[in-house]
């Protein structure tokens, strides 16, 4: 008897999807006094969130629901370089839990989230090495500095680790230099009394090369742990000449991290060599996979 390989997939796969709905709902019964927990099932990944008596989460999870498990790269030294990211106006919290999921599974550097996603993030991810990256004053950078600070400071309490801050860009070019010092430090200290890496954004799709020179500076001179190129909404993204240009001014020591439009592994890898030390992508499976992603953030 010929054996259909497909259907053999979809035998495994509604196998799997119940064994998992047994087990998590046995685990509900497991719940403290008070605590309730949902079941929700999207696009093959079922994710468990429960919550305590004032609905505040206490536990999350996601597994993706597959008759086939997908190959790890053995060399994961470029994953550890990546920021896996999802920063749409229009993501779910269900793609936040699958994020997260891929994150602990490929063992990236960071999720880079928008703010209102941290604290569900810091959940998921208890107990990884994988950190809470997020966004301050973002896309458009025109915040007062003093919102940013707030924006920082908010995050970092629902447990962010790591922030990534747009520069007043408008600023920048009209030459307000104290302005933008003074915006990049305000961030800078408020993320460094907690512990936290900040990065900063100059988006350099909208800079001159002397423009990215002196925000590069003034990350610098400001304490910033990283200076990054893009937010992935402005019309373009990171470029080997941008990198290259970026670690000229930094130096050795300071962060580069390469953002926008980084799709394969190849563009990682020539990112990467041009002096890239961090990586903003949305396609992060399919770089360490080795495969060409369309999709951009």
């Amino acid at each position: 008897m010929e054996i259909n390989q497909k259907n053999v997939e979809e035998i495994v796969e509604v196998v799997t999807r119940e064994v998992l709905r047994a087990l998590a709902e046995q685990e509900t019964q497991l719940t403290p006094d008070g605590a309730y927990c949902t079941i929700e099932e999207s696009d093959g990944i079922m994710v468990k969130t429960c919550f305590d008596d004032v609905g505040h989460v206490i536990s999350a999870g996601a597994e993706r629901i597959s008759s086939t498990l997908g190959n790890i790269p053995d060399d994961l030294d470029l994953a550890s370089k990546i920021d896996h990211t999802l920063l749409k106006p229009d993501a779910t919290p269900d793609q936040i839990a699958q994020l997260c999921y891929e994150a602990r599974k490929y063992e990236f550097a960071s999720v880079c989230v928008n703010p209102g996603h941290v604290k569900l993030c810091a959940d998921l991810l208890r107990g990884s090495d994988v950190k809470v990256c997020t966004v301050i004053g973002f896309p458009l950078g025109a915040s007062a500095p003093d919102v940013k600070v707030y924006e920082t400071e908010t995050a970092l309490r629902d447990g962010a680790t790591e922030i990534d801050m747009v520069i007043n860009i408008g600023a920048l070019k009209g030459q307000d230099l104290t302005l933008v010092s003074q915006d990049i430090q305000g961030v800078v200290e408020a993320g460094h009394r907690a512990g936290a890496i900040v990065k900063v954004i100059i988006e350099t799709a909208l800079l001159t090369d002397e423009e990215k020179v002196t925000a590069s500076l003034l990350a610098k001179e400001a304490g910033a742990d990283y200076v990054k190129t893009s937010t992935g909404f402005s019309g373009g993204g990171a470029t080997v000449e941008d990198i290259r240009l970026m670690r000229r001014v930094v130096g050795p020591t300071m962060g580069v991290k390469a953002s926008g439009g980084v799709r394969s592994r190849e563009d990682a890898e020539n990112l990467v060599k041009a002096g890239a030390t961090r990586l903003g992508a949305s396609a992060g499976v399919k770089i360490v996979q080795g495969e060409v992603s369309t999709s951009a953030y």
